[in-house]
């Protein structure tokens, strides 16, 4: 079975948008945690890194549908 390389690029994208959410979504659990709970600011940035992560996926999304493989 072979895989063009559209999926591979769709894979790989998708992948690391995934570690960079995770990635922030650590920091801001641990940057801004209190008594086992986030802070406001925390809860914030949380917030933030979510919408963050969908405006990425549109991007990456519109460029890949934007290309020719």
């Amino acid at each position: 079975m072979e895989i063009d390389r559209e999926a591979i690029m769709q894979i790989v994208i998708s992948s690391v948008a995934l570690v960079v959410f995770v990635g922030a979504a650590v920091f801001v659990s641990t940057s801004y945690s209190s008594n086992g709970g986030l802070t406001d600011q925390g809860g914030i940035a949380i917030v933030g890194s979510i919408g963050l992560f969908i405006v990425v996926m549109l991007v990456a999304g519109v460029w890949m549908e934007r290309q020719q493989f």
